[in-house]
């Protein structure tokens, strides 16, 4: 087993400003695991606000031991030995996990999607998000999403002008809206207040409105919505989906924060059993992990998977899409193409 990587700055086709962050550019690591005659691809792409980088993930594996790992792969095993070289870092170990799996899908001669027995028909629509910004930059970002055809957006909110930001898609397309605050929200009643608002204007549901050390505030606001609150920082890996069992109605899953394809498909399980919805969501990355977040897209409720979009320089073709969906082709593996 062989692997080698490239270092890609991700430039943004927009600023994305959210509640507490802004960035241009993110960093991403390409992966490549040769095993055989096949090869796997994964991604890291490592948003400042995690707190990985190029140095982080070069030094991650630089620490394992690839020859380790044999087909069929012990999923299981390999998380938990990737989990004890460093905690934390699930973007890196992201990047292992979906080569890994792309790997399979190639031996097996599969598609990675029915590897988790999800059917390809049951595709939900997916997002454009929209980041905080002036209208005049809001207004060419909704045109940029009509222009691909989106049926759906979510919206970046969390500071003062939050009715504005509302307003103004309002003032050029009545798309049904997602809304993600980012834990900027501060006041639970005033919170409260505000998804009652925004339920008028056409949000189907809200992420992680308050801080997520807050428990209370997000359980209140929870408690008292008329639309679905679900968690996102305050959910990154398997063992948070029950912590966030009656805070949340439900959760977004994102392979960057759950390490990968794996552990993201056993926290699906887990939210189901405890009768929560699902969102999978996603960083600023490259058809890679768009794909590998596809795959697991028609087990879940909604779909937030919009990196392609949001980028200009992903160096890999674009996944189809149609009608606001991604539409799964069944060539083996992720079906990542140059």
């Amino acid at each position: 087993m062989k692997i080698s990587y490239k270092l890609l700055n991700l430039e943004l086709k927009f600023p994305f400003n959210i509640a507490k962050f802004s960035r241009t550019s993110t960093p991403v690591l390409l992966l490549e695991i040769r095993y055989e005659e096949f090869r796997g691809l994964g991604e890291a792409s490592m948003v400042p606000y995690m707190g990985e980088n190029f140095d982080t993930a070069i030094a991650f594996l630089n620490q394992v031991d690839f020859t380790r790992f044999s087909f069929p792969f012990d999923m299981d095993e390999i998380i938990a030995y990737l989990d004890d070289i460093a905690p934390g870092q699930p973007a890196i170990k992201a990047a292992i996990d979906m080569a890994l799996h792309d790997l399979t899908g190639k031996i097996e001669n599969r598609p990675c999607f029915r590897l988790f027995k999800a059917d390809s028909r049951k595709m939900p629509l997916t997002t454009y998000t929209i980041g905080i910004d002036t209208p005049g930059i809001i207004v060419k970002k909704v045109e940029d999403a009509l222009s691909h055809n989106f049926k759906l957006l979510k919206i970046k909110l969390g500071r003062d002008s939050d009715k504005l930001l509302i307003d103004t898609i309002r003032s050029v397309t009545d798309l049904p809206l997602y809304v993600d605050a980012n834990q900027g929200w501060e006041d639970r009643i005033k919170g409260v207040e505000m998804t009652y608002w925004l339920q008028e204007q056409g949000v189907l549901l809200i992420e992680q409105p308050m801080d997520k050390a807050d428990i209370d505030g997000n359980a209140y606001i929870t408690a008292n919505s008329p639309i679905p609150i679900i968690g996102d920082e305050a959910v990154q890996r398997l063992a948070d989906v029950e912590k966030a069992h009656g805070i949340y109605h439900g959760i977004n899953v994102k392979l960057m924060k759950s390490a990968g394809m794996y552990e993201a498909f056993k926290m699906i399980k887990k939210a189901r059993e405890l009768d929560m919805s699902v969102l999978i969501g996603c960083m600023s990355e490259t058809s890679i992990a768009t794909l590998a977040g596809a795959s697991l897209a028609p087990l879940c409720d909604f779909a937030d998977l919009d990196g392609p979009f949001m980028t200009l320089n992903n160096p890999f073709k674009q996944p189809e899409f149609q009608e606001g969906r991604y539409v799964l082709s069944e060539k083996p593996g992720l079906g990542v193409e140059n």
